[in-house]
């Protein structure tokens, strides 16, 4: 699917790293950021998007970024609206129990397109029993 793309900061466009993957890497297009122990920053990718409606873009944490560095998209997966059309922020949260150093031009992300489907609510006096019932967090076990 063909998206329009502006860049308001010198970086390169996200891309593919592999055939395969589902999603394409965005970068720190700010200045080296230190974020501290516990804390979280927003960091800019230097791009702007016309998403379609009907889809948003997901925005999730690097696997090798959260293992090596234990930094994560905070409110992962993070959703880009298609009515949004300001730059693109990542929120990370270090984990770690020291600071962490996001370079310039530092992959930070991933960006993966999905579809979206509306809900259309029917509202019913009860609903159709199913084994689980309310069991809710925890309730098949360990």
């Amino acid at each position: 699917m063909k998206i329009e793309i502006t860049r308001i900061r010198d970086v390169s466009l996200p891309e593919y790293q592999h055939s395969g993957d589902s999603g394409m890497d965005l970068v720190n297009a700010g200045e080296d950021k230190t974020i501290p122990s516990l804390g979280r920053a927003l960091i800019p990718t230097g791009i702007k998007v016309a998403i379609p409606e009907g889809f948003e873009i997901q925005i999730r944490s690097r696997s090798g970024l959260a293992i090596k560095k234990g930094l994560m998209v905070l409110n992962s997966p993070g959703t880009i609206d298609s009515g949004y059309r300001g730059e693109i922020g990542v929120i990370l949260f270090n984990t770690s129990a020291s600071d962490v150093l996001i370079k310039k031009g530092e992959r930070i992300a991933q960006a993966v397109l999905q579809k979206i489907e509306k809900i259309a609510w029917i509202e019913k006096n009860s609903l159709d029993e199913t084994s689980r019932e309310k069991g809710g967090f925890g309730s098949t076990g360990s």
